[in-house]
């Protein structure tokens, strides 16, 4: 492991330090735990997990803020003090952006597995097109920076996670409206293909050929996509797995329960209407050797299912949810 110097800068005045101490704050409608910090000018990345620890007996479910619910921030002058320290260098991952290269370890609970994540469409395909405020919305750049999110979740539990499908400039965004582009690639570099059955079988290819060198490993596919259906049409995050794959349904499955449970403990008078079922006509879900789950996040040019979407700390919640379900299904193969 890499080590570097840090000379620490010295400790600040004892007002400002008590001020910082008791900084507190109101949750108000729409906060997130990303959204709380960064209006408050406090990196989520850097001190996402100590707001938890300060704030663990005030959160629901331990990752959701109760709206009118005062909450402390997080003390970023702590440590300052004047020494010089060795501190192991943490791995910077460039594929999440500057704001998220680098990932807390938070459990070895997926050490030894592996994970092949695929986000629908990209390069000259964009997917599902709507519209929100005059901004032209894609499926490709909203199930992309889902599935970022995802790998770093996975990634902080251990697990080994590969990217099919990558932008090497977007990075996770913070932002509701993510710019269209084109710039997609398929592992490891490879350009993607216009023709429809000539794309998705060269994800199928990639996918194959890394699941072939990792035989014997406990391996595992996630396919991300947002649905396009009439405006008024409101659906629920639901799973496809092949009908043959018993590993595939036990995925599907597990995440489906970690939803029902999100939904029934959040929104216990709206019902939760996702689905899990086999669906072996689809390309990737027929031509993949990995067990697989295939999600489908919701409906974009639905304006309920696009705030699901559109919204950052949503978008993160969705990534910590399905990660809750794919822990269930790995220790549950455990633990039998």
């Amino acid at each position: 492991m890499k080590y570097f110097l840090l000379l620490l800068l010295c400790l600040p005045c004892p007002l400002a330090l008590a001020q910082n101490h008791s900084l507190t704050v109101r949750a108000e409608q729409g906060d997130g735990i990303y959204s709380l910090l960064r209006k408050h000018n406090i990196n989520p990345t850097k001190h996402y997990n100590r707001f938890v620890e300060l704030n663990d007996s005030l959160l629901v479910d331990n990752e959701f803020l109760r709206v009118g619910q005062v909450y402390q921030l997080p003390d970023t002058t702590l440590g300052q003090e004047p020494a010089i320290l060795a501190i192991p260098e943490k791995p910077r991952y460039a594929i999440f952006g500057k704001q998220y290269e680098q990932i807390d370890s938070l459990s070895n609970r997926l050490q030894g597995t592996v994970y092949y994540l695929i986000s629908g469409h990209g390069g000259p395909d964009p997917g599902a097109l709507a519209t929100y405020k005059g901004s032209q919305i894609s499926e490709d750049e909203y199930a992309y920076d889902i599935t970022l999110r995802l790998a770093r979740e996975l990634m902080s539990h251990g697990a080994e996670v590969h990217l099919i499908i990558k932008d090497n400039n977007d990075g996770i965004r913070d932002d509701r409206i993510l710019e269209l582009d084109y710039d997609e690639v398929a592992h490891p570099d490879l350009k993607i293909p216009l023709n429809q059955k000539a794309r998705l079988k060269q994800r199928c290819d990639v996918v194959n050929e890394l699941y072939k060198k990792n035989l014997g490993k406990y391996q595992r596919l996630i396919a991300t996509h947002v649905d396009s259906r009439s405006v008024g049409t409101t659906i629920d995050v639901f799973f496809y797995h092949h009908q043959k794959s018993s590993n595939g349904k036990r995925l599907a499955e597990s995440i489906h329960k970690t939803f029902q449970r999100k939904y029934a403990r959040f929104q216990p008078n709206r019902g939760y209407k996702g689905t899990f079922q086999e669906r072996s006509n689809l390309y990737v879900v027929k031509h993949t050797l990995p067990a697989i789950a295939y999600i489908e996040i919701g409906n974009i040019r639905n304006k309920k299912d696009q705030k699901r979407i559109l919204e950052p700390d949503n978008r993160q919640a969705l990534a910590k949810w399905i990660t809750e379900g794919v822990l269930l299904d790995y220790e549950s193969l455990e633990n039998n």
